[in-house]
């Protein structure tokens, strides 16, 4: 397979890679994605102009010489400025941390180097986080992996550990609940993604970075099963919004100190306008306990 390589995209050091790899190496779903080492692979299917195509693609963590050291299938190369600009955010290439590190060092002083995870799929990130909805990243990666097993289209690629893209939103909208159920999601959460998938086929809902923030968080919270927790997640990776702040998740409480959202936003206003980065330093201090997909 004829390949594009060495897309080398810069970034402002500094940068914890290794942060950044252990989020995504927790989460990685067989079959979609493959963490090893430095390296973060995963097949992708992108729509540009009503017209989707299809492949795989790879980017390693390089710290000494502060870029991503990019390839992609030959199948990917007609959408390839999109591709860049999505892998600019999937790991937050643009983020400046001596400016995010001024506001929040009085309270994460060893943590300067941390970036918030985005997503290469919008669509892909909000279904995750249904699934990861009150049960652990652990739980949430299984459901994951039996829905791309079951209602992912197979692919090949040249990692033997990629053979299948995520399901598209019309195949999720379609799928009855018997088939939902018997890999354990529940109804309310078969009522969430169905009603996610429809909204987004559709084009009523835009999960991409450059929305408005406000009105798509009041349009997620108005589909069954999808609260503010959901909605905020969602904004913080998909949305891209730096000040997300999930103030009911239970482990976030928990490495504030505090036992309501309430109180978890109070605790937060002088994080301001980067909560979303106090929520993965945060995360960080609670490694494996995060209730987060």
């Amino acid at each position: 397979m004829s390949l594009m390589t060495n897309l080398c995209l810069g970034w402002c050091p500094p940068y914890d890679v290794e942060a950044m790899l252990g989020f995504l190496r927790l989460r990685a779903i067989p079959g979609l994605e493959w963490v090893e080492g430095r390296q973060y692979a995963r097949t992708l299917r992108l729509v540009q102009d009503s017209q989707a195509c299809s492949g795989w693609l790879s980017v390693s963590l390089d710290d000494e010489r502060a870029q991503a050291q990019v390839t992609i299938s030959d199948s990917l190369a007609s959408v390839l400025p999109m591709l860049i600009n999505r892998v600019r955010t999937a790991f937050d290439l643009d983020a400046d941390p001596v400016a995010i590190h001024r506001v929040l060092q009085a309270s994460f002083p060893t943590r300067e180097g941390m970036r918030v995870p985005g997503t290469l799929d919008g669509f892909e990130l909000a279904v995750r986080a249904v699934l990861g909805q009150q049960i652990t990243v652990v739980a949430a990666r299984t459901l994951g992996a039996r829905l791309v097993t079951a209602f992912g289209e197979p692919i090949q690629t040249p990692v033997a550990a990629l053979d299948r893209l995520f399901p598209t939103p019309a195949t999720l909208a379609a799928a009855s609940g018997d088939a939902l159920g018997r890999l354990g999601i529940t109804r309310q959460r078969q009522a969430a993604l169905k009603a996610l998938a429809e909204a987004v086929g559709e084009g009523r809902l835009v999960l991409s970075p450059g929305v408005d923030v406000a009105a798509t968080c009041a349009q997620l919270r108005a589909l069954p099963g999808i609260g503010d927790w959901t909605a905020q997640y969602i904004a913080l990776r998909a949305l891209r919004w730096p000040d997300a702040f999930p103030a009911g998740d239970v482990a976030l409480q928990k490495a504030l100190g505090v036992n309501s959202a309430s109180a978890a936003t109070q605790a937060a206003q002088g994080w301001r306008p980067w909560r979303g980065y106090a929520v993965l330093r945060a995360w960080q201090g609670l490694a494996g306990e995060a209730r987060a997909n």
